[in-house]
């Protein structure tokens, strides 16, 4: 189990790898972002994308993905999230793109009113096959401290 004090800032991490879609970038267009870009080729040509592209909010459901397994198969004593900070899209996502997830520790803190647990900042960047950075993210994470008995 990885825990608050196993954590370094400034280690590494690459969660992994996405492979995008067409199916599912119409899917979550169809439910969750239903702007023509994101649904038609036709309309998505009349814009700066120039074809299909993926919702932002797609992308980043598909990055949680990535980071989401490789914490449960790396049991990582998360306590959850109470959010992120500078969500930028820097570049689009489209079908046939391979995202690559990588996050770098930038800081961690103990919390002075729950000693069981701290929290630690992560800068993610997920990047496409070209190695384009297509967005990038500072996520707070709640993680538990070791059990004094261990």
């Amino acid at each position: 189990m990885i825990y608050f004090e196993d954590l370094d800032v400034g280690a590494e991490t690459d969660f992994g790898s996405y492979e995008v879609t067409r199916e599912e970038v119409l899917e979550f267009a169809r439910k969750y972002d239903p702007q023509p870009f994101h649904l038609s080729d036709e309309e998505a040509e009349k814009t700066h994308f120039g074809r299909l592209a993926a919702s932002g909010w797609h992308t980043a459901a598909m990055t949680m993905a990535v980071i989401a397994r490789h914490v449960v198969a790396h049991e990582q004593a998360g306590l959850g999230s109470p959010g992120i900070d500078e969500l930028r899209w820097t570049k689009p996502v489209y079908p046939g793109d391979t995202l690559h997830v990588r996050g770098t520790i930038v800081e961690k803190t103990p919390s002075r009113s729950k000693p069981h647990m701290g929290s630690f900042r992560t800068h993610t960047t997920v990047t496409n096959q070209d190695d384009v950075p297509v967005m990038s993210f500072t996520s707070i994470v709640l993680i538990r401290r070791r059990p004094q008995d261990q």
